[in-house]
């Protein structure tokens, strides 16, 4: 845990702000949640600030107040559907880059977001700082492991996913026998999941061969403060559901929510959770 001032954990969906929340209390780190307009915080006992996106000024001047100097994005967030009507004028002096941003991928999105806060005064955070066991080291996390075809799939969604991310596309793919059957956008990984488990095993080249690997990483160059890839419980159901082999992910940059149960779905599954340090 850092040692820093007071934070706000900027929370989205899901049991990350709560994890944060309570690792941070627990390392005796005053902790205030800011709940956005439209999103259901999971983290009960913590003070709240709600806001909304377009009240700017409003959301700085309440952050300062609670002396907050420290903040942290954490949880699952959409892009917000703005009320131009509602801007106020912290909303309108950042509104171009805000804009120019929103027409781009998360990833450039995120750092104009990263740079608004730091030019308000505070201090961004990054949620695997706060908690490191967030992330896995390398190794292999499950008792099964990737046979020679999955090391081989694991390397070609690895190329895929480096490439579409120079992009600002995606931080993961899936791919079996070499064939690339889904790539993730702005829908997310578990609508990537069901897309695949949609495409017959009969699209693959040998229905009998690999079954084949989902891979995470960040895209080349992100800035991990914010949205870094993540996994979950969920993950591991979609990719038993679309039949693959297992879950790849690049240690120390994949956030594994909810860890324990994760990798036991995975373990339950059949499926290998393999955590590398060369992607």
């Amino acid at each position: 845990m850092a040692e820093a001032g007071k934070l706000a954990i900027l929370a989205g969906g899901g049991a990350l702000p709560g994890q944060i929340a309570a690792a941070a209390e627990a390392a005796g780190r005053p902790v205030t949640l800011v709940a956005f307009a439209g999103t259901t915080v999971e983290a009960a006992g913590f003070p709240v600030i709600a806001a909304r996106i377009e009240k700017l000024g409003a959301l700085f001047a309440d952050l300062r107040a609670a002396g907050v100097t420290h903040v942290v994005m954490a949880g699952g967030m959409r892009r917000p559907a703005l009320d131009p009507a509602g801007f106020d004028d912290t909303f309108l002096a950042v509104a171009p880059r805000l804009m120019a941003a929103l027409q781009g991928g998360d990833d450039g999105l995120l750092r104009v977001v990263i740079a608004v806060f730091e030019e308000a005064g505070f201090t961004v955070e990054a949620p695997h700082d706060l908690v490191p066991a967030l992330t896995a080291a390398p190794g292999f996390l499950t008792a099964t492991a990737p046979g020679h075809a999955d090391r081989a799939d694991a390397d070609r969604a690895a190329e895929i996913v480096q490439g579409l991310g120079a992009l600002d596309i995606g931080q993961g793919a899936v791919v079996a026998q070499g064939l690339c059957l889904g790539v993730e956008t702005v829908q997310g990984t578990d609508a990537m999941l069901r897309f695949v488990a949609e495409t017959a095993r009969g699209a693959r080249p040998n229905p009998d061969g690999a079954r084949g690997v989902l891979l995470k990483m960040p895209k080349p160059g992100q800035d991990l403060r914010v949205d870094m890839p993540a996994i979950g419980p969920e993950t591991v159901r979609g990719a038993a559901a679309a039949g693959l082999a297992g879950i790849v992910l690049a240690a120390g940059r994949v956030l594994v929510l909810e860890q324990d149960e994760t990798l036991a779905a995975a373990e339950a599954a059949g499926l290998f959770v393999w955590a590398r340090d060369d992607i």
